[in-house]
């Protein structure tokens, strides 16, 4: 048994019936035709095989009684690979539209807290000899980097406990569970002193510090409502698209820019083009990009991260200025996080009480109106440096993507995966008939960018990529 970190419980405690916290992985796998044919049924049996070092998915949600204290994970619980793992079957011709659909209404529905916080959909149908593992993993139990470890681990690119027998554990008695959070509330207790001594020193840094926290960051702000900002509803879309990592590394070289600077300036001049389309007008917009404290690559659960905030230059026309202010934005607000301390927000939700977190959390989320404090998440997560294989089978893709948050029908979450910079973005029912219209947006901001720059307007092609939608 293991307690939840506060940020753990407080990713927890913010679903809601139209706020879902779970990420989305997928992976695309190339199958060999003469072979023999590899089904959900050997799916799965490579999967039970690995339990041993995805000790993760044998994480079982236990409530404490009367929410005295954050819920704790009963480790090495049984695992129906039965139900976790399910088929799904793509309509014809199976290309990356249907797969993106698929993986859209995959989305839309919570998992089951009853049962370990994941489910995996084996999905057939894809053209040429493909299958997709489509994994659906709440938030609570892993972050980015966390869940980029734990699919290397499931690929054989990590490490892990090898020769271990998969063997359950007992559940809890509701006593053991009372006297734990007993003890675990004096722990913490005990740790308040050096958690406002690192408030206080964060606090100090500001002071002194030459770069203050930008405006944006310090006097209250309403970000500005856009077509993006509402109350969310259930229903998920979803939609990919691929960039060589090639083109984006030279682009990024010539304008001195990083890939995370133009992760930033492609999405800030698709929602540049959206904005116009929507609401006749793109004031900047202010966007939540996770910042990871703990890259330790034998981490495979929890959450280690804090999100700083970044204003996207979308009222900017020129695309090689919205590239330098992103680039600005971003080094100013990294300066300022760290000047705060990144663990800062993490600490204090260690002390956030069950109950009136869960409720703050349904009130936000039943608002009719834009989210106070950010307009969308925007993510950049580097994944697997080398191609992974489950049952022998190559992975040719991998896409990932985050949660929408409470009154912020936008996530847009790009991965890197060997020569690949895959883009992923998911949107509620309300804010986009087609997320390809995001995608599409993104790619060809891109090409202005590369335009602009003096660069090839042509983008190298990714051989294993499915074709573009």
């Amino acid at each position: 048994m293991k307690r939840l970190s506060g940020w753990d419980a407080v990713l927890l405690y913010s679903e809601t019936p139209n706020v879902h916290m779970h990420t989305i992985k997928v992976a695309v796998i190339e199958l060999d035709p003469d072979s023999r044919p590899f089904g959900i049924d050997a799916f799965r049996e490579v999967i039970g095989g690995r339990m041993g070092k995805l000790e993760p998915l044998g994480y079982q949600l236990v409530d404490v009684p009367l929410k005295f204290h954050h819920p704790m994970w009963r480790e090495h619980c049984e695992v129906d690979l039965n139900y976790h793992i399910r088929p799904w079957k793509l309509p014809a011709p199976g290309g990356r539209r249907e797969l993106d659909e698929a993986i859209g209404q995959i989305a839309s529905t919570p998992l089951d807290r009853s049962y370990p916080l994941w489910e995996m959909y084996f999905v057939e149908g894809l053209a040429n000899h493909r299958v997709a593992v489509v994994a659906k993993i709440h938030h609570a139990l892993a972050d980015g980097v966390a869940s980029a470890n734990l699919m290397a681990r499931g690929m054989d690119l990590l490490p892990g406990p090898e020769g271990n027998p998969y063997l359950s554990d007992p559940a809890p008695s509701k006593p053991e569970l009372m006297s734990s959070a007993f003890v675990d509330h004096l722990r913490h207790l005990g740790r308040i002193p050096a958690t406002m001594r690192y408030t206080a020193q964060g606090l100090a840094r500001v002071r002194r510090s030459a770069r203050k926290l930008s405006p944006e960051l310090t006097r209250p702000f309403t970000p500005p409502p856009t077509f993006m900002n509402h109350k969310l509803t259930p229903e998920r879309r979803f939609a990919t698209a691929t960039l060589a990592l090639v083109d984006v590394k030279a682009t990024g070289k010539k304008l001195g820019a990083t890939i995370n600077d133009m992760v930033l300036a492609m999405s800030t001049g698709a929602l540049r083009r959206l904005l116009l389309r929507y609401d006749g007008t793109a004031e900047p917009l202010l966007a939540s990009v996770p910042v990871s404290y703990d890259f330790s690559p034998e981490r495979i659960s929890g959450n280690h991260f804090s999100g700083m905030l970044v204003a996207l230059p979308t009222d900017c026309d020129d695309p090689l200025e919205r590239v330098q202010g992103c680039h600005d934005n971003a080094l100013s607000a990294k300066e300022s996080h760290q000047l705060l301390g990144p663990e800062l927000v993490s600490r204090w939700a260690a002390y956030f009480p069950p109950a009136g977190a869960e409720a703050m959390f349904r009130w936000m989320s039943g608002r009719d109106g834009q989210n106070k404090i950010l307009n969308l998440n925007i993510s950049n997560v580097p994944g697997p440096r080398e191609r992974g294989r489950v049952g022998g089978a190559l992975v040719t893709e991998i896409y990932s993507v985050g949660p929408l948050t409470a009154g912020s029908g936008l996530n847009i979450t790009v991965w890197s995966y060997v020569d690949q910079l895959n883009i992923s973005v998911l949107t509620d029912g309300a804010t986009l008939k087609d997320p390809h219209e995001v995608t599409e947006a993104m790619i060809a901001d891109f090409i202005e960018i590369r335009r602009a720059a003096g660069l090839s307007e042509e983008l190298t092609v990714v051989e294993l990529a499915l074709a573009q939608a």
